[in-house]
């Protein structure tokens, strides 16, 4: 499965890569540091996945996830944000991604979430 990573942290980024690279079928194919950025490369380079965070500048992980969900309709999305709150989760839900992870769970948490976006099923942990 290739993961496209976007979160306007450089050392978030690498961490994600770091953890999802530990599974030998995964690859992360890209990193973006902002939403226009992760839409751009989301037509550029078809991820089977997107993990988003929500605060990121230019364009907010939901507003990014709203574009690749027009512009990608297989493309699944993961959220992986800081905020625990209901409102965030019920949002994500509107939109329509595929699973919300808060970074304050554990790594195995995000990776049984990526699992499960792969095998098309919901995850949404806050």
């Amino acid at each position: 499965m290739r993961i496209l990573v976007a979160d306007d942290h450089e050392a978030v980024r690498r961490g994600l890569r770091s953890l999802l690279e530990t599974q030998a079928q995964w690859k992360v194919c890209g990193e973006a540091e902002d939403g226009n950025d992760a839409v751009e490369k989301t037509k550029s380079l078809k991820p089977d996945l997107v993990i988003l965070d929500i605060s990121m500048p230019n364009l907010s992980g939901f507003g990014a996830a709203r574009l690749i969900k027009e512009l990608s309709p297989g493309t699944a999305i993961l959220v992986y944000s800081m905020h625990r709150s209901q409102a965030f989760l019920d949002e994500a839900r509107r939109i329509g991604v595929d699973g919300y992870v808060s970074k304050s769970e554990d790594g195995a948490t995000l990776l049984m979430a990526v699992d499960a976006a792969q095998r098309h099923r919901p995850f949404f942990v806050s």
